[in-house]
């Protein structure tokens, strides 16, 4: 019998900004750290990192790739996953530029509308008119299906809750996934936006004074409760991380429970 792996895995990470960051006392400077310190603990750890960035959001796919450098310079450390009609619009020298920048650590995926991989050989170039808001609906959900279904556990901070191309805003559909696939899910709450929003319909935290409970996906929520984040940690712990600003400690939840579930799953 095939040896349960020690730890995690392959972790698809969702950090972006929140437009609620300044009612928490925050900064940009603040969600740069968070950028910074997560890839740094899970690289450390043998983890994988999963990331489906559009192009305008380098900041992200920047910090990671020098963590995996440094890091884990000698293996696959990190999957940067592009969708349909991120991709289509690009010319094959911008694609192959892209693949190269990630050679030695990671891997470039590209994603069909259907939610496949693609080689990027396979890649033709499509006009921008081409891709319509259907396209960025269909596309959105099936790149993210394929990191749902590529991954085991996932982490979310921040998001924003309007403004979104896709059926819904990101991390409320990558959430939803996960839950449905039965994956670790963390709320990293203390920055506002999507994660704290979901985590106030989950009831881990209480609302506060801007809280919107309108966003789209908002009923998808109704009777999840801290249970089905099948992450490892307590209610109590459950509902700190959902709500602490402090990224060290909220990184010490994440990593316990990713702990305490590699540990489960080698008592199976």
């Amino acid at each position: 019998m095939r040896e349960p792996r020690q730890s995690p895995r392959n972790v698809s990470v969702s950090i972006s900004e929140s437009p609620d960051m300044r009612f928490f006392g925050l900064s940009h400077g603040h969600l740069k750290d968070a950028m910074a310190a997560y890839p740094i603990y899970l690289l450390s750890s043998g983890a994988t990192l999963a990331y489906g960035g559009d192009l305008c959001d380098r900041e992200f796919t920047n910090v990671i790739s020098e963590f995996a450098l440094r890091y884990r310079p000698w293996q696959e450390a990190v999957r940067n996953y592009l969708a349909w009609p991120v991709h289509a619009p690009m010319a094959a020298n911008e694609i192959r530029e892209l693949d190269e920048a990630l050679h030695g650590f990671g891997r470039l995926i590209l994603v069909t509308p259907e939610g496949h991989p693609m080689l990027c050989g396979e890649h033709r170039t499509v006009s921008q008119s081409a891709v319509d808001d259907k396209a960025w609906r269909v596309g959105l959900t099936g790149m993210r299906e394929l990191i749902c279904a590529e991954t085991e556990a996932l982490i979310v901070l921040g998001g924003m809750l309007e403004g979104h191309k896709g059926a819904m805003p990101r991390i409320v559909e990558e959430t939803l996934l996960a839950i449905k696939a039965k994956q670790p899910v963390f709320l990293v709450g203390g920055f506002g936006g999507c994660a704290r929003a979901i985590a106030e319909a989950m009831g881990l935290v209480e609302p506060w004074t801007g809280s919107c409970d309108t966003w789209q996906g908002r009923e998808r929520f109704d009777g999840y409760s801290n249970a089905d984040l099948n992450n490892g940690l307590t209610d109590a712990e459950n509902c700190d991380l959902a709500s602490t600003s402090y990224v060290d400690g909220a990184i010490t939840l994440v990593m316990m429970g990713l702990h305490r579930t590699s540990s489960r799953l080698r008592m199976q």
